[in-house]
């Protein structure tokens, strides 16, 4: 008989409290400027004037594991990187207009055509009249000039140039309407479902949406995939036309781990952020969009990377090969199959909270032989009051070939007999 079975097995718990015991080691329409800066120094009130109370969080609650928190950004989702657990998210999963933060596609598809050898860093690509007149941020490119893919793609991960984003849609696709048609099928292909791009640079078009969990999908891509480009939205600044612009990303500039990505701002989208920071090995990868201005873009942002790293944790359970479970075999040459995670499984669990975590194992049992090893035979599930749900497939660890002909009579017989 095959029946659904959720298993606490000893062993698999043991190991599951032993490693939760311990502790887890737009677009730019205005010109360049400077990200703001903590001051050095900070004013004390005047003798017998009352100090100011404490900033209080504002804004509508977006929704996390450890309940309501609220922020000013109109969208909102954190991620954590090597899990995929969401730790907050508001209004994550409706299409906005997400200004300059859509040139990380932009930049996504001139890394692909770099890894397949379509493009190479010391490519000089033309400049157009139309690249050329492009309003807001630019790189200041010249029309008529030649200018290298490695700069233009300084110009847009560090100036989020308008100009420069044109030149390499023109140069890929011919025009920036094809260009654009591409980035959304693209987009789709990468299951960023709310993504429907109309340009390559996020200037204003009613069309022209993308998600936050979108946002989050595309700057997993580009770190996993690229991380010999993605050092580049860590630079500071670029000099180009004997104009030197610095990085509008504001985490950057503040203790925090952070290492990119991609700042936005229109009037319709407000100021946006898609960022990424490691503290102690552990990458987590933000997104906000509709705040109202540079500083608060800056200042809610640091707030909200800071208290996902401090709430939660990383946790390991089992390593790749390591046995989860045994689900006994049917008409095998071996009485049951171990299953393994196939990676090393790691948990996020709020910190303070791990006595709280429930682990389980569902598989069917048993399981009809042959089996072939990396055969998905069941899921281990992470839930418990303030823990984000986890579901992971749980694979064959061996291959269990089918009993000849007569053995399989005499276990037909056992089973019928016996039940084993």
């Amino acid at each position: 008989m095959t029946r659904r079975i959720v298993t606490p097995r000893r062993a698999l718990l043991a190991a599951a409290a032993s490693a939760l015991a311990a502790p887890a080691l737009a677009q730019g329409q205005t010109p360049p400027q400077r990200p703001p800066q903590r001051p050095a120094t900070t004013q004390r009130p005047a003798q017998g004037q009352a100090r100011p109370a404490p900033p209080r969080p504002q804004g509508t609650p977006a929704a996390t594991p450890l309940g309501p928190l609220d922020t000013l950004a109109r969208h909102a989702l954190i991620v954590d990187f090597d899990t995929g657990a969401t730790l907050l998210e508001k209004e994550a999963d409706v299409p906005m207009p997400p200004a300059s933060m859509s040139k990380l596609m932009t930049a996504y598809v001139v890394f692909e055509k770099l890894r397949d050898g379509r493009l190479r860093m010391d490519t000089e690509l033309p400049v157009s009249e139309r690249a050329w007149r492009m309003g807001g941020s630019k790189m200041f490119v010249e029309v008529g000039q030649s200018v290298k893919v490695e700069d233009l793609l300084r110009g847009v991960i560090v100036q989020s140039g308008n100009d420069a984003c044109i030149v390499l849609a023109e140069a890929i696709s011919g025009s920036e309407e094809a260009f654009a048609e591409m980035l959304t099928a693209r987009a789709r292909a990468l299951g960023m479902t709310q993504t429907t791009l109309r340009n390559s640079t996020g200037w204003p078009d009613p069309n022209h949406r993308m998600s936050c969990r979108d946002l989050v999908i595309l700057a997993a891509r580009i770190i996993t995939e690229f991380p010999q480009y993605y050092r580049l939205y860590s630079e500071r600044s670029f000099r180009f036309a004997n104009i030197t612009q610095e990085n509008r990303n504001p985490l950057l500039y503040r203790n925090i781990g952070a290492d990119g990505l991609k700042t936005g701002h229109t009037e319709e989208s407000g100021f946006g952020l898609t960022a990424s920071a490691i503290q102690g090995g552990r990458r987590v990868i933000l997104v906000v969009n509709g705040l109202p201005s540079m500083r608060v873009r800056a200042e809610e942002s640091e707030r909200l990377m800071g208290w996902a790293f401090r709430e939660f944790e990383n946790v390991r359970l089992f390593g790749a090969a390591e046995t989860v479970e045994e689900v006994r075999v049917y008409l095998g040459d071996r009485a049951s199959v171990p299953l393994v995670a196939g990676r090393d499984l790691v948990v996020t669990v709020p910190r303070g909270w791990r006595s709280s975590t429930r682990i389980a194992v569902r598989y069917a049992s048993p399981v009809k032989a042959p089996v072939a090893r990396g055969t998905e035979l069941g899921r281990l599930e992470v839930s418990g009051r303030g823990v984000p749900e986890m579901s992971v497939p749980l694979y064959a660890g061996a291959d269990v070939p089918r009993l000849g002909f007569v053995p399989r009579i005499g276990a037909s017989l056992r089973h019928l007999v016996f039940g084993t």
